[in-house]
This record gives C-alpha cells, structure tokens and sequence, in this order.
C-alpha cells in the first residue's frame, strides 16, 4: 500500500508542475523578488527528486546509487523537455535556460542531502 502510495504521490506532483508550468495563469501576485520564479524553479524541481528518489528506492527496490542516478536523470530531463514545450506549445510562456539551470541546481541539491543522508546512515 505504501509503495503504491508513493508512486502516486510522485506522479501527482509531476503532472502537477508539468501543468503549471505549461498553463497561462492570470493574475499571479508580485512577491517582490526579481527571481522568484527561479525560486519556485528550484523549490519544485528539489521537492520533485526527493519524490522521484523515493519512489525508484522505496517503491521500485533499487538500490541507493541507482535510485539516485535515476533520479537525477529523470528529473533533469523532465525540466528541459518541460521548457522545451513552454517554448513551442504555448503562447504564453517561453523557454528560458535560466529556467532550466535553478530546476538543475534544485535537483542537485537534493542528490546532495541525499548522498549525505545514505553516507551518515551506511556509517551507522
């Protein structure tokens, strides 16, 4: 039940932000910061791997190293095929490297809490 419960989870959130970030939103207020939605960017993209990491090592049983490089590569991918399609499918959006450079840096900063996670707790 868990393991299905995971897996939906990480899919829910995927299609989630692949909606969001592919939908024209009207009336987004300003949080006053020039970046954020580098912010949001980021934020996503880390919390997206985190779900992506638990899903390949809890739900799909494979092992640390693997779960995290798929991870890593399934979640960077994701972000660039996500800008790619802002950029031809809607009218509203546009691709923007910087866009894909904070989903990036996000889904690093995830694999490094991590590696740290699983060295302290191999260490143990």
């Amino acid at each position: 039940m868990l393991k299905k419960l995971i897996i939906l989870i990480s899919v829910l959130f995927t299609v989630a932000l692949a909606a969001v970030c592919l939908i024209k939103i009207n009336n987004i207020p300003d949080v006053g910061v020039s970046f954020g939605d580098k912010i949001f960017h980021f934020l996503s993209y880390t919390v997206l791997a985190f779900l992506w990491y638990s899903t390949f090592y809890k739900a799909f049983n494979f092992e640390k190293k693997k779960a995290l490089m798929y991870t890593a590569v399934f979640s960077i991918i994701f972000g660039i095929i996500i800008e790619i399609l802002q950029g031809t499918l809607t009218s509203s959006r546009s691709a923007d490297l910087y866009d894909v450079m904070a989903n990036t840096i996000g889904v690093f900063l995830a694999v490094v809490i991590i590696s740290i996670k699983n060295l302290i707790t191999i260490k143990k």
